[in-house]
């Protein structure tokens, strides 16, 4: 009689298939019925005041659709003596024109925008208080994010976005930044020479702006290189809106590892 081997191998083969949806639900993310807030810092390695703000991001969580942190690194420091490698220009340009939305006529760092607003004074309770507001809001707009290990070591993206709310939404433009934690760097010039420096949820690519299409959606799969496969990093999307910088809906995905 061979049924027993035969059950156990049945047993160990919806094991593994179990384990493999969950494996496979823990790539996907879905916004809820709330507005989950955008947190930016606009910081840089060549500026003295900015540690505290990258250490203050790094202990925010993004579990549970609360808020989605993400750390943009300026260029505009870079000619004092230490180039960040984790800038780009397109970054500062995207903190000049979060500054015309505001009517400030200058960028500064560290810089913590939220939802699109400068957000100075920035600390727990304060933070806290802005979550708890926001969430007060209902959802204007459907995100997801799906991660899938490809066999080659390559990550496919998809992401999507729905308007829940046409009218409002008619401004929207949709961007996906991919981010990565755990970076260290050894400074060795300028402000911080000497220093190490620990970063977390930094932008590594930003993609966008793109449109919804006349069905009020938007959706795109993005080939991420094998590169990316076993950092500790993951993909976020947002919705903003293109007439005033207002952060409509974002949503955060760590990748598998």
């Amino acid at each position: 009689m061979r049924i027993k081997p035969i059950i156990i191998a049945i047993i160990s083969s919806l094991l593994l298939l179990s384990q493999t949806q969950i494996f496979a639900a823990e790539c996907v993310a879905k916004s809820g019925n709330k507005t989950t807030p955008l947190l930016e810092l606009y910081t840089s390695e060549g500026c003295s005041s900015c540690p505290p703000a990258d250490k203050w991001i790094s202990q925010i969580k993004q579990s549970k659709n609360e808020v989605t942190p993400l750390a943009f690194h300026v260029d505009y420091w870079d000619y004092i003596g230490w180039k960040d490698q984790f800038s780009k220009a397109e970054y500062s340009d995207r903190q000049r024109k979060t500054a015309a939305f505001g009517g400030a006529g200058f960028v500064y760092t560290p810089q913590f925008v939220f939802n699109g607003r400068d957000f100075k004074s920035w600390d727990n309770s304060r933070l806290n208080s802005a979550i708890n507001q926001t969430q007060q809001l209902a959802s204007r707009a459907n995100l997801t994010l799906n991660a899938v290990n490809e066999a080659d070591g390559s990550i496919t993206l998809i992401a999507n976005a729905e308007s829940l709310n046409p009218k409002a939404t008619k401004n929207a433009d949709v961007f996906v930044a991919l981010y990565e934690n755990g970076l260290i760097t050894q400074v060795k010039a300028g402000e911080n020479n000497g220093r190490e420096l620990k970063h977390d949820y930094v932008v590594r690519q930003l993609f966008g702006a793109y449109q919804l299409n006349n069905q009020h959606q938007f959706s795109k799969n993005f080939t991420l290189p094998n590169t990316w496969k076993n950092k500790e990093a993951g993909a976020v999307i947002f919705v903003q809106d293109s007439s005033n910088g207002e952060i409509i809906q974002s949503l955060a995905l760590d990748f598998c590892s």
